[in-house]
């Protein structure tokens, strides 16, 4: 079998029944944070039947716990493993990690949903559920492409370490854990919901919180008293001038077409206790993006000095300037070169199997890409089947042709990347 490919493409193409199945019984397995063992406890079967190498841990010692880029408020992941299976090459091909997170949000309000949260319902060509295309089509997609390649009987140079991590919408202390243990390679893919295109850069975030001063009085005579929220008001005002200042900066062409590519989010606002007390006390949570080629150190500073800036000109500030502390989620930046070999790969196989050149953008959100690239020293490419739009939306589904083409671009990326031993083939 000199070129594998079409055989490859022959099982994806007359085994959809099987991938589509697997994917609603994860699906129905409802893996929100803390409850990933059911869901997980599929992969490992999966990954057994396929004859990876596996490697299942609970994470969570001190190495974790202390690593400067942990960033979870969760110290209890018990009962809840990571899954690491490696395809192991006869040797002289390049590596990849493929990696796919188990953890989905929670389902939000049950009235807004049609169906079950959890149903896994397939109709007009659609599977529903929460996680269906934040990742875990994706992660099917990664599974199938790999039982393709098996099935085929063709033998890869290069390892491929398939990982199913938890912990992603959290912070990536799943991913972070698989760096630590010591899973690099020569490249990786994590098949997000990126609407097929790819995504050689990922904008970081931060999670803050600002504490602001005021001070109580009756409401009957408030000009007695600092009104909290009205203070809070000017800082949410500079957190606006400084996103604007921010991505002025902004001029790398993958972020032409995002509005805003490094926003900050006012998420959460919280002040007072009676209608008729001046509040002596607002609390302003939030989220600032990171571009991708930034130090997470940067993007602090310049939140940092732009409050300081409210005391130059404002008397109470310069007594009470505002309290920031960081805390909670936090997604590492990523950026690889557009013209990386990985880079090339994907885009040849995407053109060969959909007739035209991907669409390369910078991804408007931080993946465990950051991880990878900046603990674990590995090029990282974002790419999968699925839309943000419905990630966390009610009624999340995801589109099973699209996930059947994503498998399709993977494995001939698979094949191409970690190389074909065709000595090997048959025995």
């Amino acid at each position: 079998m000199t070129n594998p490919a079409p055989a490859v493409l022959q099982w994806l193409s007359s085994n959809k029944d099987r991938g589509t199945r697997f994917l609603q019984r994860l699906v129905q397995e409802g893996s929100i944070r803390g409850k990933e063992s059911q869901a997980q406890a599929l992969i490992i079967e999966k990954c057994r039947k396929l004859g990876l190498s596996l490697d299942i841990w609970e994470i969570g010692d001190e190495v974790l716990f202390k690593h400067p880029a942990y960033c979870s408020d969760r110290k209890d992941f018990s009962g809840n493993p990571n899954v690491v299976g490696v395809l192991k090459g006869t040797g002289g091909g390049k590596s990849l990690i493929l990696n796919g997170h188990i953890d989905v949000v929670p389902q939000g309000n049950m009235e807004d949903w049609e169906d079950d949260p959890f149903s896994g319902k397939v109709k007009d060509g659609r599977l529903y559920g929460r996680g269906s295309t934040d990742m875990k089509g994706g992660s099917v997609a990664l599974l199938y492409a790999l039982e393709g390649i098996i099935s085929s009987g063709v033998k890869l140079k290069g390892d491929v370490i398939f990982q199913s991590v938890i912990e992603e919408e959290s912070g990536g202390a799943g991913t972070l854990a698989a760096v630590i243990r010591g899973y690099r390679a020569d490249g990786a893919i994590i098949p997000e919901p990126t609407n097929m295109k790819l995504f050689p850069k990922q904008q970081g975030s931060m999670w803050f919180r600002i504490t602001v001063k005021g001070r109580s009085a009756h409401g009957g005579t408030r000009y007695e008293g600092i009104n909290a929220i009205e203070k809070a008001v000017l800082v949410i005002h500079k957190l606006q001038d400084l996103e604007k200042r921010r991505n002025e900066k902004m001029v790398d062409p993958l972020f032409k077409d995002i509005p805003i590519p490094i926003p900050i989010n006012i998420g959460k606002l919280q002040s007072g206790e009676w209608p008729s007390s001046v509040p002596d006390q607002a609390v302003i949570e939030g989220r600032i993006g990171v571009a991708p080629s930034e130090e997470m150190k940067q993007a602090e500073k310049e939140l940092m000095d732009c409050l300081e800036e409210l005391t130059a000109d404002d008397d109470w500030f310069k007594l009470h300037p505002p309290q920031v502390e960081w805390f909670g989620g936090r997604w590492q930046p990523g950026s690889l070169e557009k013209d990386h070999p990985l880079m090339n790969t994907l885009s040849e196989n995407y053109e060969k199997m959909v007739g035209e050149k991907p669409k390369i953008e910078a991804s408007p959100w931080g993946t465990d890409g950051g991880i990878l690239t900046n603990v674990g020293s590995t090029p990282v490419v974002v790419f999968g089947p699925g839309v943000t739009e419905v990630a966390h939306d009610a009624d999340e589904y995801i589109e099973l042709g699209e996930m059947f083409r994503a498998a399709e671009i993977l494995a001939l990326t698979i094949l191409d990347w970690c190389g074909v031993d065709t000595k090997a083939e048959g025995e």
